[in-house]
């Protein structure tokens, strides 16, 4: 959909020709003389309407108002969250009414947290699913106009939550597609058109590229699938070449079944969701080569399935890393961490600045820390906090785990250098200490997105976390470019 962000005041706002207008009713609102501060007052004193998020109230031809359709929606004190929540609730709302158009008017004290907020609410509560149906329901949202004081101050901001909502949606895409469709193959491919879209370079290799590499560990977990891995290296250049880069490792498992380790049958479904950090580096180059900020950045994602097969890897099984180092796999179903050790010691040839890896890791993160926040396992400190700040100003939060040396201990093997499984207790950190190993030589942290990568139930989906928190954190180390980002129907008027 298209965004604009337009300076739109509530009188000028009431005669904009639109399907429908929602109209943020915050704490600190005061009515004015026009139609729908009017509205807004009369339904407040009424007591039809509470300023609080998630009180909404409808109206139908309102007088003074060309939107046939009005949403006045409490938000609270106005912040981004607040916003966020008054947005996706008021847009998913109207999901299923057929507008086309739609205006968002902001309070006027509005801040960029809540330009930011409205932009990825209403892409979030619109999104559509419809590659692998026969009769589709298409999205019928086609623009949206989010209305401020003045669009001017908010611009940036804007530009910014436009491209990161057009990653995360991206990211969901491809997460929500069935396992015989986004296989690694179609996950090469995809960067392969990313990076000619966007102004991206791409290299993807193949099983015998991978092993003549040395990367024993990763080819392991692949050797039982059909489908042939893919490493896939995206790179983007905002910066001097000589400006060391910062590099994203996104684990791309695009179906894993456990392995000889099988898992249970109930839920397995949702193991196409384990190429979720796969996906977020995806959707984070794509916004990315739509802002085109100051510095360097590598994406390494590596991407196969893990499948039982009379080939596959077994319990009790050696292999030898990227590193050199032995691994002694007890479980095959902890198969992540196998392909993202190799990742991370092919990071090194980059001589990075910082590594984020970002994976679906461990159920034990699931059990930690739910669905609200991912886990963050960081070795150097300023890392940890921009990662920590970034999630906070996107909404996008995560949650600082620890990483004492003593969580270590049960990775010890008496027939290799390291095991790939601890016991159940700290299984979280287990896994962070595993990787850790494989990160000594630059900044590394590591997002364990096991909980908030997608959701069950009757919301079934991939949520394209943590895209949004990827996008903040890069602009907060480079900013975006002097040259005006590349707009896709934005546009900033005068009221």
């Amino acid at each position: 959909m298209d965004f604009e962000l337009k300076t739109l005041g509530l009188a000028a706002a009431a005669g904009e020709k639109c399907d429908a207008l929602v109209m943020l009713v915050g704490e600190s609102f005061k009515p004015g003389k026009d139609a729908l501060s009017k509205l807004a007052g009369e339904a407040i004193k009424a007591g039809d309407l509470e300023p609080k998020p998630g009180k909404m109230l409808q109206a139908y031809r309102a007088s003074g108002v060309a939107a046939p359709r009005v949403l006045l929606a409490g938000c609270g004190d106005g912040s981004g969250k607040r916003v966020q929540a008054a947005v996706q609730a008021a847009v998913g709302s109207l999901r299923t009414s057929g507008i086309k158009r739609l205006v968002i008017c902001l309070p006027g004290d509005a801040e960029e947290d809540a330009v930011r907020a409205a932009v990825c609410a209403t892409a979030e509560a619109s999104y559509v699913y419809v590659a692998t149906k026969s009769k589709p329901e298409g999205r019928e949202l086609k623009r949206v106009t989010i209305a401020v004081r003045d669009a001017r101050a908010h611009e940036t901001a804007f530009h910014a939550a436009r491209a990161a909502a057009n990653g995360i949606e991206y990211a969901r895409e491809l997460g929500n597609l069935p396992p015989n469709h986004a296989t690694p193959t179609r996950l090469g491919d995809e960067a392969r058109k990313l990076a000619k879209t966007h102004g991206l370079q791409c290299e993807v290799l193949g099983p015998k590229e991978v092993a003549k590499i040395g990367m024993g560990s990763f080819l392991a977990v692949a050797q039982g699938s059909e489908q042939p891995l893919r490493f896939i290296v995206l790179k983007y250049q905002g910066a001097a070449a000589g400006e060391a880069p910062v590099v994203l490792v996104g684990k791309g498992i695009t179906f894993d079944s456990g392995g000889i380790s099988i898992k249970p049958s109930q839920d397995m479904d949702e193991m196409k969701f384990d190429m979720g950090g796969a996906a977020s580096v995806l959707g984070t180059f794509r916004a990315l080569g739509e802002l085109r900020p100051a510095l360097n950045v590598v994406g390494l994602i590596p991407s196969c399935e893990n499948m039982p097969d009379g080939r596959s890897v077994k319990p009790g099984d050696i292999v030898s890393s990227l590193s050199g180092q032995t691994i002694e796999i007890l479980n095959t179903d902890a198969e992540g961490r196998l392909i993202l050790c190799d990742a991370l010691t092919y990071a090194q040839r980059f001589k990075p600045a910082a590594v984020v890896d970002v994976a679906t890791l461990t159920g034990a993160c699931v059990v930690a820390l739910g669905g609200v926040r991912s886990g963050l396992f960081a070795s150097d400190e300023s890392l940890a906090q921009a990662l920590l700040d970034a999630g906070e100003a996107a909404l996008d939060p995560c949650w600082r785990m620890p990483l004492d040396e003593e969580y270590a201990e049960g990775l010890k093997s008496n027939f290799a250098d390291v095991a790939n499984v601890a016991g159940r207790a700290g299984g979280a950190v287990n896994a962070a200490k595993f990787l850790q190993r494989f990160a000594a030589d630059y900044p590394w942290a590591h997002l364990d997105i096991a909980g908030t990568a997608w959701k069950s139930g009757g919301a079934k989906g991939a949520t394209g976390r943590p895209v949004g928190l990827l996008v903040q954190f890069l602009l907060g180390r480079g900013g975006l470019a002097t040259e005006k980002p590349a707009r896709r129907g934005a546009k900033r008027k005068s009221a």
